[in-house]
């Protein structure tokens, strides 16, 4: 069969592969389709993910990074359900994510693991595991429920399908096993079915399954149906079989009989088997799928087979219901997503033609509305009205396919078959079926309706409106219209009858509804007339529709001008005004009239109108010069200045600034050119200066760049209006750097008297002209000198200054300045006081005053200039007792005590800070011999040699060249040139060496004779000085010299010397001596002085003696000695002796046996002396390790050093581990520092107490435990400076932040730890952890600082945390203030309830209470604020008045006996009309005898015990109160009690209207019995015109005249006789009126009559009405109505049409 030809159309959707889904992961167990919307793919490699491939869009697939085992799309939204098996468990782990939100919805970790699952509805998923079923719902918090426990025939099955029907009360679970042994190849199938309400199963044998619901004729409810398909081998017979039955059959009702069919299998598929079933609720067609691609097609209600193909050459492993459009998806294992769908178009005759099933075909072309069957539909029709089958030939035309016997000619047919007597005619057999069926066409719907209206059944037209079972049209509304005008417009509407339409609105006056339905309709009325018409009766909404006439699309259908004169022909200014203005928003050029005449009407009626037009700016086309002439005449200068351009004008209108806001005056200003400016700003000083100047002032400064500075300066100075010139330069200065503004507002401000702002600018300003200034300033004499000396300490006039002030004996203004403003300058006040012969006694206060903030060096210059330097005595010795180390005031205290020869000696010896040059300068020509001193004191050399040359002072000169011991020094003296030389020699030979005890000094003479090349001087020296016992007899170099002059002189007095003298240097002599050939001399100069190898060299090199080398070797005992010794020691196998020599004799050969040897006997400074001998021979890491740990061993530290510095082969890691495991930790400090090893520097640190070095290294290691161990150590010495920068870096690691906190807190050491979180919080990596331990640490220790935190870091805070801290601590406030930023609202409130003398604050508890979520909180508060705050209690009810109970307040309040406290909130609580708050405030009125109050709550609000107050206020000693209850009673209708009231009150007015208002006639005469027994003639007279409609006349004139009050009657008779004869008149005119219109009725109803429908005669006289509608029989003979379900139509609710308020 061509495929164009098919039934069933196949087309490929899609290819998996083709959108880059790799083919291995296109499975079962990866693959889940759960609708026609998505597609989910699993992919495990390259990378874990989910594919979400939407069928809309299947080229942009969705890829999730998403590690799963198995996952699912919801049906109908983007919802992702995941489960995975949690590792080394049997446990699945479920969740559901919302992909668009990117939120998880629900997760659950299953105790079993879920082997199969599936969406069963959009909101729940089926979950299969080994044993059970489980449905898990993703709404709510509910965990998975348990369904039923799987069947034994499901057992070591794979689960491949699990369904519910539509109502969710019937399951099916589907398996698949191998097959029997005889045939393994034919899979078996296995079904559970479930029943929800009978919790019971059945198992069967099946494949594939699905539900569907199906409606059986006469059963207006549908039955469930359950299709099952099964293939199944038994005794080698393989059966095929379709099931259809129906489950949970309706008793009473009729039910759906089972149905099977067989599944024929072509030969090459024998071992074929379904692997799904899909029902097409659409067509009614079952889709049974085959494992190898083949499609059995059936039709449901029959189980008649229509088709089967095979779809695809490849296993399909995967269906899903395409629904919307009948068909199904199928994906088959090469990755073809298939759609497989209905030929409409060939279906039908496929059936009929190929099938040769007509019935079949009839009915898929009915269920599915399909083409195809036409002619059979017809041919049946005509056979069934052949036959009279009227009821089947309606419901066969209602049914019919495509509506094609839904024509005219249907409904002629119908009409023209006579009317049976007592049957129901088979038209409306025919429209009852349509109606029960669907909505009727546009001529049966006029036809029914014509039915309906005659018979005046409006109602039933409605009903069908309402359910939309009419096709609307004009001619069905003009129909409808002749008895229902809103309902005719509702049809005209729904069949967009424009024309009709405007007009029914216009009738019913609704204007509005015109535009907006026009608009929507594309229709055009009249909109002038409409716009007249709503004019006359109401403006505003003549304007409304005006506005949304202009808002139309296109433009406004009617000219502007036009409207707004129709607004002013009828003198409506304010509503033409509101028109313009919102027509005229946009400010076009082409409504610049409009704009001038909105304006012009409004500045004559309403200037203030046009004034808040003109603000706001929204014109800017009108007539200008126009408007300006209004806006003066109506005194809006300020508009008339904006709008006139000529200058006269504008000076004319200007002058009037009392009527004028200054600011926009100023703003005005701004508007103008810098010529016009200047002339208004001249003609308002001339007007009024002193009322004008602020504003010219206030424009200068907002205008003075256009205006120009200079031209406002002229302008002020014109009018010598300083005080204006003052301001305005006053806002200028601050910008300015002219040097003449910033004088002349000095100048402006000192005329002004503006004192402090002269001082101001004088001290901040640095552009005015100084001396300009000052020259001012003196010629003013202001009474404050602060602005001149700011301007003479400024710019260096301190001279002038002081001499002005000292003149004008203005002294405390010099003591001020010198004191407070520059002591600086003292000096210069001093000197001109001095110049001015001031009184010294005031200079010494003056300068006692500054004291130490003088300074001294240019005071002491100026007073020696003056020859007045004993003035400063007492200043400077009182700086010298304040501690005082200048060096200027300790020259000057000198200088004044040589002068006054007070001992100086003393002072130039004893006092260490005075400038030795200057006062030795100073001494020179007073007493020489003080400047010695002075000069030797500061080792000035040049400056006293020349005083000492110069006096002949020699003595002195040697003395001091001897002590000084400078080689400098003593070439200068010695110098040949010097001609003093011979007197300096002399004096130092003979005096200076002899009386020097110091052994430098003599050296350093020595040296400086011989380096002057002075020998024979020498000698002599020499030998007096060593030889002879002096005190420099033992001297070194003396020793050293003396010897080597005699080597060099005279050898044989050598050894006499060497034995005699023991302080020389013996090796470099002893060399000298060898070099002489003195070798017995050299030996006793080596042996004396323990030099043993060059000893021993001379008696093996020089003298050459081995048996004195021997016996010197065992004599001296030394390593280069014994180093041939040992040698021969060894060879001679002296082993013990040979180990010692050649420690002795530095021999490395044998080091492993010496450092082992060495180690044992612990001679670690022998073995240091060895082993660097033998470093030096080899390089072994042993040598260099064993030598720091020598080294180390005997505190080398300096030696470990260097020797780690050179390079060296030592093991350092080894050798440092082992120094600090043996305490050695200063060794093992210069290790670790040298290798870089931080951390075990700072653990060294540590131990060695350095705990500074420690934090360093600390530092560098960056290791949590290293800076742990550092801090901890730190805390302990108490080092907390340390210790917190080692805590700021351990503390930003969350997890060591708490054991840091327990350190220092388990030590006491509370602040510091508050000091290291205090710090921690500006760290950028400051975490919340910091911030709330810190709030913890406050809460525990310092509480003052705890709110200040919270409020500041509340979101860095863990408040959970930190409100169990406060609550511990009670600190209620604080915590109160968390739990309202954690949205804890009721416990916050509790918290300030429960501790409110530290917690509670009124308006922050009113912000807590509107949040509680506790009802029963809102009464506590209520209770609490009237124990503790009753003052605040209304207000708080008032926040809480939409929250709380009324009554319940009122019972609490009226329980503690304080009602009259909330007599505020009930007040503002009345209006919801609540009993017990009624009562309430009725009680309180009552109490205070507020009687207008009572009756306005009694008007006002009506819900509350009338009769019980009114009892109690009728007796109440207040007359007014009486009148209450009175009006109480009336209210209640009592009346009787009421007017009895007011009688017994004489309140006859209240008692006549009473009885006027009951409308009883015998209370109203027996009022009038009671006023004539009374004598109340007047009263009489009153209440029969009260009374009037109550009272009969013949009562009240006989009353009247057997009580002699006719003249009282009169009057009421006179009334009653006109009303009476008026009466009359009109009954007379309606009489006339009626039989004219029953006259006309009868004519217009023969006319009618006359143009009944011909068929009219044979339908019944009425049609039946809808059940509870009533309605008799309507007479005629004919009986009741049959009931409408003989008539296949549904009963209709009397229900109306909705209101047209939408249109």
């Amino acid at each position: 069969m061509a495929a164009a030809n098919a039934p069933i159309t196949m087309k490929e959707a899609l290819t998996l592969p083709s959108i880059g889904i790799n083919p291995q992961f296109i499975t079962f167990t990866n693959v889940t389709m759960e609708s026609d919307k998505f597609i989910c793919v699993r992919e495990t490699s390259p990378q874990n993910s989910v594919v979400i491939i939407d069928t809309s869009m299947p080229m942009q697939p969705l890829r999730r990074p998403i590690t799963a085992d198995s996952a699912l799309m919801n049906p109908i939204s983007k919802i992702l359900a995941l489960k995975a098996q949690l590792p080394g468990t049997t446990q699945d782990h479920l969740q559901i994510f919302n992909i668009e939100m990117k939120a998880k919805i629900k997760s659950h970790q299953m105790p079993e693991q879920v082997v199969f699952w599936k969406w069963i509805t959009p909101k729940m998923l089926g979950m299969v595991t080994q044993t059970s079923v489980y449905h898990w719902s993703i709404e709510g918090d509910s965990e998975p429920v348990k369904m039923f426990d799987r069947t034994a025939n499901l057992s070591n099955n794979q689960i491949i399908n699990y369904k519910c029907d539509p109502s969710e009360k019937w399951l099916v679970l589907i398996g698949i096993a191998p097959g029997s042994p005889e045939r393994p190849q034919l899979v078996k199938g296995n079904m559970q079915l479930f029943s929800v309400d009978q919790q019971r199963s059945q198992a069967l044998e099946a494949h594939a399954a699905s539900f569907a619901s199906l409606k059986v004729p006469g059963n207006e409810n549908p039955s469930i149906l359950i299709s099952f398909a099964t293939k199944s081998s038994n005794a080698g017979q393989v059966t095929s079989k379709l099931h259809v039955i129906e489950l949970g059959a309706q008793p009473g009702k009729p039910s759906f009989s089972k149905k099977q069919a067989d599944l024929f299998f072509p030969p090459d598929f024998q071992d074929d088997f379904p692997v799904a079933m899909q029902i097409s609720h659409k067509y009614g067609l079952i889709y049974v799928i085959t494992k190898l691609g083949l499609l059995f097609v059936y039709d449901l209600e029959t189980a008649t087979a229509v088709y089967r193909n095979r779809i695809s050459p490849d296993p399909i492993f995967l269906t899903s219901e395409a629904s919307s459009i009948g068909g199904f998806y199928a994906v088959n294992r090469r990755g073809q997503v298939l759609l497989a769908t209905v030929n409409e178009s060939t279906i039908v005759p496929f059936v009929s033609g190929q099938l040769n099933n007509l019935e079949l075909a009839v009915n898929l072309a009915k269920r599915g509305n399909l083409p195809g069957a036409e002619n059979l539909v017809v041919q049946r029709f005509q056979e069934l009205f052949a036959q009279t089958k009227y009821k089947e030939a309606a419901e066969l035309a209602a049914e019919s396919p495509q509506g094609i016997l839904r024509t005219p000619d249907t409904v002629a047919k119908f009409q023209s078959v006579p009317v049976q007597a007592g049957q129901t005619p088979p038209l409306l057999q025919y429209f009852g079926t349509l109606l029960t069926k669907g909505k009727l066409n546009a001529f049966e719907s006029l036809e029914l309706s014509r039915l309906v209206v005659n018979q005046n059944k409006k109602n039933l037209l409605e009903n069908w409106l309402a359910e939309d079972k009419l096709e609307c049209s004009e001619e069905l509304g003009d129909l409808v219209k002749t008895v229902d005008n809103d309902l005719a417009l509702k049809i005209y509407i729904k069949a967009r009858a424009t024309p009709k339409v405007v007009a029914a609105f216009a009738e019913r006056r609704e204007f509005d509804k015109i535009l907006i339905y026009s608009k929507q309709v594309g229709y055009s009325p009249d909109y002038l007339f409409l716009l007249q018409t709503i004019l006359r009766t109401d403006p505003q909404g003549a304007v409304n529709f005006a506005l949304m006439m202009s808002q139309m699309e296109g433009g406004c259908p009617v000219d502007y001008n036009t409207i707004t004169d129709l607004f002013l022909q009828r003198n409506l200014i304010r509503e033409a005004t509101a028109f313009l203005l919102d027509v005229l928003k946009p400010n076009l050029p082409e409504h610049a009239h409009l704009q001038t005449k909105v304006l012009e009407i409004n500045l004559v009626t309403f200037p203030n109108v046009a004034d808040a037009i003109l603000a706001n700016g929204m014109f800017s086309h009108y007539d200008r010069p126009r408007i300006a002439q209004l806006c003066e005449k109506a005194g809006l200068y300020v508009r008339a200045l904006q709008h006139y351009s000529e200058l006269p004008d504008i000076k004319r209108v200007i002058v009037n600034t009392h009527a004028i806001e200054p600011q926009s005056l100023v703003e005005f200003f701004g508007t103008l050119s810098k010529e016009w400016a200047l002339e208004c700003m001249k003609d308002l000083l001339l007007v009024n200066l002193r009322g004008n100047l602020q504003i010219i002032v206030q424009v200068a400064k907002e205008y003075c760049e256009q205006l120009g500075v200079e031209a406002c300066i002229k302008l002020f100075e014109q009018f010598k209006s300083y005080e204006g010139l003052y301001f305005f330069l006053g806002s200028y200065l601050s910008s300015s750097e002219d040097p003449d503004i910033h004088f002349k507002y000095i100048e402006a401000a000192a005329k002004t008297g503006q004192i402090k702002e002269v001082e101001r600018v004088t001290r901040e300003s640095n552009f005015y002209d100084a001396e300009k200034a000052k020259n001012f300033l003196m010629e003013a004499k202001l009474p404050d000198a602060r602005p001149l000396i700011n301007v003479c300490d400024r710019f260096g006039f301190v001279p002038d200054l002081t001499h002005y002030l000292y003149t004008n004996n203005m002294l405390r203004y010099i003591e001020g300045y010198v004191q407070k403003v520059n002591p600086g300058n003292a000096p210069q006040v001093v000197g001109q006081l001095l110049d001015d012969e001031c009184p010294e006694d005031f200079i010494k206060g003056l300068i006692l005053s500054v004291r130490s903030l003088l300074p001294v060096e240019p005071l002491v210059d100026e007073c020696e200039k003056r020859n007045r330097l004993r003035l400063l005595t007492q200043f400077l010795e009182h700086l010298v007792s304040e501690g005082s180390q200048d060096t200027h005031v300790h020259n000057a205290l000198g200088k004044i005590i040589i002068d006054s020869n007070n001992n100086p000696e003393h002072f130039l010896t004893t006092n260490p800070y005075y400038d030795s040059r200057v006062v030795g300068k100073y001494c020179e020509k007073r007493d020489p011999t003080l400047a010695v001193v002075a000069y030797r004191r500061g080792q000035c050399d040049d400056e006293l040699i020349n005083v000492t040359n110069k006096n002949s002072l020699f003595k002195l000169q040697a003395r001091y060249v001897v002590e000084r011991m400078d080689g400098d020094l003593w070439e200068k003296a010695l110098n040949p040139e010097n001609e003093y030389r011979r007197q300096l020699i002399d004096q130092v030979v003979s005096t200076a060496l002899p009386e020097s005890k110091s052994p430098e000094q003599v050296s350093a003479a020595v040296k400086a004779f011989m380096t002057a090349d002075l020998p024979h001087e020498l000698i002599e020296l020499l030998e007096k000085i060593v030889l002879q016992n002096s005190a420099f007899s033992g001297n070194f170099n003396l020793q050293n010299l003396l010897i080597l002059t005699a080597i060099k002189a005279d050898s044989s007095r050598v050894m006499d010397y060497v034995n005699r003298l023991d302080n020389f240097d013996g090796p470099a002599v002893g060399e000298v001596a060898v070099e002489a050939q003195l070798y017995e001399e050299a030996f006793a100069i080596f042996k004396k002085f323990n030099l043993n190898v060059q000893a021993v060299n001379v008696l093996l090199d020089n003298i050459q003696s081995i048996p004195r080398a021997v016996e010197f070797a065992y004599r001296v005992e030394e390593d280069a000695v014994w180093s041939q010794v040992a040698k021969a020691q060894l060879r001679d196998g002296l082993v013990s002796d040979a180990i010692e020599s050649f420690i002795r004799a530095d021999d490395a050969t044998q080091f492993l046996d010496v450092i082992r040897a060495a180690e044992d006997t612990e001679c670690y400074h022998d073995l240091v002396k060895y082993l660097t001998m033998v470093r030096e021979k080899t390089k072994e890491p042993k040598v260099d390790s064993e030598l720091i740990y020598a080294y180390a061993k005997i505190d080398r530290l300096s030696d470990i050093e260097e020797f780690i510095l050179m390079p060296n082969v030592a093991n350092l890691h080894g050798v440092g581990d082992r120094l600090f495991l043996e305490a050695l930790y200063e060794a093992a400090k210069i290790i670790y520092a040298f290798i870089s090893n931080w951390a075990k520097l700072a653990v060294t640190l540590v131990r060695l107490q350095q705990f500074q070095g420690a934090v360093d290294a600390a530092r560098k290691a960056n290791s949590a435990k290293t800076w742990k161990e550092v801090c901890f150590a730190c805390v302990d010495a108490e080092e907390f400076r340390l210790a917190q920068i080692c805590g700021l870096n351990i503390i930003v690691q969350v997890d060591d932040l708490e054991e840091v906190s327990e350190y220092y807190q388990n030590r006491g050491c509370f602040n510091e730890l508050i000091s290291l979180m205090e710090s921690g919080l500006g760290l950028e990596r400051a975490h919340m952890g910091i911030f709330t331990e810190l709030g913890v640490l406050y809460a525990r220790y310092r509480h003052e600082k705890l709110m200040e935190h919270i409020k500041l870091f509340s979101t860095r805070l863990n408040i959970p945390k930190l409100i169990r801290a406060c609550d511990e601590q009670q600190h209620w406030k604080e915590l109160t203030y968390l739990y309202i930023q954690y949205d804890e609202f009721d416990n916050a409130a509790s918290t300030v309830m429960n501790h409110s003398p530290e917690a509670w604050d009124h308006m922050q508890f009113k912000d807590i209470a509107v949040k509680v979520a506790n009802v029963e909180l809102y009464y506590k508060a209520v209770h609490f604020y009237l124990e503790e705050h009753p003052d605040l209690i209304n207000d708080v009810l008032n926040v809480l008045a939409l929250r709380v109970d009324h009554t319940r307040v009122v019972d609490i309040m009226r329980k503690a006996g304080q009602l009259p406290l909330v007599k505020p909130y009930m007040v503002a609580v009345q209006s919801n009309n609540v009993s017990a708050v009624n009562e309430a405030l009725n009680e309180i009125y009552v109490e205070e005898e507020d009687y207008d109050r009572l009756r306005e709550s009694i008007d006002l609000h009506d819900n509350f015990d009338q009769i019980g107050l009114a009892q109690k206020i009728e007796k109440h000693e207040l007359l007014e109160m009486r009148r209450v209850a009175a009006y109480i009673y009336k209210k209640a209708g009592r009346w009787k009690q009421s007017i009895a009231l007011s009688k017994k009150d004489k309140v006859y007015k209240d008692a006549m209207e009473t009885a006027s208002q009951s409308g009883d006639r015998e209370l109203a005469e027996e009022l009038l019995v009671y006023f004539i027994d009374q004598g109340k003639k007047e009263c009489f007279a009153s209440c029969l015109f009260v009374c009037y409609d109550l009272i009969r006349p013949d009562v009240a004139l006989e009353l009247a005249w057997l009580n002699n009050m006719i003249d009282f009657a009169f009057p009421y008779l006179l009334q009653f006789i006109r009303e009476y004869t008026g009466k009359v008149d009109e009954l007379i005119k309606d009489k006339i009126e009626s039989i004219k219109e029953n006259k006309a009725k009868e004519n217009e109803e023969q006319d009618i009559v006359k143009q009944q429908n011909m068929y009219a005669q044979l339908l019944p006289l009425a049609l039946p009405a809808p059940p509870g509608m009533g309605g008799g029989s309507m007479g005629g003979g004919y009986g009741p109505p049959p009931p409408m379900g003989g008539m296949g139509m549904p009963p209709m609710p009397p229900f109306g049409m909705p209101p047209m308020g939408s249109y």
